[in-house]
């Protein structure tokens, strides 16, 4: 905006953006130290959930809201697990977990 001679002001109302907007600096990202602790508990406890490591980085004096320690979890923690399957893989297999029931329900009441 400088190089081409324009104040903030002018410059943001030509192109149609709030100065609040334009002067706007994200806070993310400010809390490398959190997530490199939480690596290292996460990897020392493997167990161990994301309202765990709240716990545990409270009493170190690194308290947070939950809800960030749950993103920041998700996010990147190496102790995050996946959810298990049902163990149905796909619904062919269920077919046919159906198909081979049927059959040996017919076949029970037909031989007695």
């Amino acid at each position: 905006m400088a190089d081409h001679g324009f104040s903030e002001r002018r410059a943001c109302r030509l192109i149609g953006v709030n100065r609040s907007a334009w002067q706007y600096e994200p806070l993310r990202g400010k809390d490398d130290a959190v997530r490199e602790r939480m690596r290292e508990i996460a990897n020392e406890r493997r167990r161990f959930g994301y309202r765990r490591l709240a716990i545990l980085l409270r009493r170190e004096g690194k308290g947070m809201n939950l809800k960030k320690v749950y993103r920041l979890y998700r996010e990147d923690s190496p102790g995050a697990r996946t959810p298990a399957s049902s163990g149905i893989t796909s619904p062919r297999a269920s077919r046919s977990r159906t198909a081979l029931w049927n059959r040996s329900m017919v076949a029970c009441a037909t031989s007695a």
